[in-house]
């Protein structure tokens, strides 16, 4: 029944200090404007929930087309292995210990101030203390639709806000 709210923004999200890992994860919503709060819905078998809980931040990285692969990979592999089959590279972030997605365009540190258990996920809430997007993907903060952002529509099917359906491989 939760496909009715599809298709919904797909994001990366960044965990882990010593050990960098990736996981895909579409339950993403802002809580607040002033501070910025933003909260991530993540079930507790996934190897970011603790890392999240260990690292006590977390970094959401916008991914693009051009990602799907990666995020496919980060979707469908668990651990941080999966990283050394993914095209990214990582960044220092600017206030955070987790590391940033060079080719995403855009990265949202965050400091974990709250987490709570909803059924069978955990929501992590963030407080985003510092970012970093490409100035070709935003324009004075608004998203540049052709630059071909992600939403999850169901399974292995992905839109971009031009209609046409990909395919995650």
């Amino acid at each position: 029944m939760y496909h009715l709210l599809y298709p919904l923004r797909t994001y990366l999200i960044v965990s882990g200090h010593d050990e960098t890992n990736v996981m895909t994860a579409d339950w993403l919503t802002i809580l607040s404007y002033k501070p910025l709060i933003i909260g991530v819905a993540i079930a507790p078998k996934r190897y970011t929930h603790k890392l999240i809980k260990e690292c006590k931040e977390f970094v959401v990285s916008v991914p693009t087309l051009e990602m799907l692969k990666d995020v496919w990979i980060a979707g469908t592999k668990s651990g941080p292995g999966k990283v050394k089959d993914m095209g990214i590279s990582f960044v220092d972030s600017k206030k955070v210990k987790v590391k940033s997605i060079k080719e995403a365009v855009a990265n949202i540190e965050c400091k974990l101030i709250d987490e709570r258990n909803y059924g069978d996920h955990t929501l992590f809430v963030g407080e985003v203390i510092a970012y970093t997007y490409d100035k070709k993907a935003y324009r004075q903060y608004k998203p540049i639709i052709e630059t071909n952002f992600l939403a999850h529509l169901a399974l292995n099917e992905f839109v971009t806000f031009d209609k046409q359906i990909h395919r995650g491989k």
